[in-house]
């Protein structure tokens, strides 16, 4: 996928990809590329927010496509909407490399307890 993250928080997460190598048939960024990058982000904030000796387990993603993506970067902004010692959601921006809203995604991960020894 070439997923590249450029910040790293629990609150925050950015990450870039390319259009190229992600694309369906017509040439334009395959909507399930788009969700790949929300759920690696959302889900990697997750894991931030559960703490150590925690995990995060994803149970609801869904996304909103505005516009295509023929060629460059595309870049993805996750910012936590909210995280609890059960839930953490994060809503996720991808947009072009003009700035243009490409698609709207939110993601919510369910924090647990990880099972000794896995």
């Amino acid at each position: 996928m070439g997923i590249e993250f450029v910040e790293v928080t629990a609150e925050r997460l950015v990450a870039t990809m390319p259009v190229a190598g992600n694309t369906q048939p017509y040439g334009l960024l395959h909507g399930g590329a788009s969700v790949v990058l929300a759920e690696t982000l959302g889900s990697f904030g997750a894991m931030l927010s559960a703490g150590e000796g925690r995990v995060a387990v994803g149970v609801d993603i869904n996304a909103t496509h505005h516009r295509s993506a023929r060629d460059g970067l595309v870049t993805a902004v996750a910012t936590r909407v909210s995280a609890g010692r059960t839930l953490a959601s994060y809503e996720v921006v991808v947009s072009d490399a003009q700035g243009r809203r490409v698609c709207t995604s939110r993601i919510t991960c369910l924090l647990r307890d990880a099972v000794p020894g896995a």
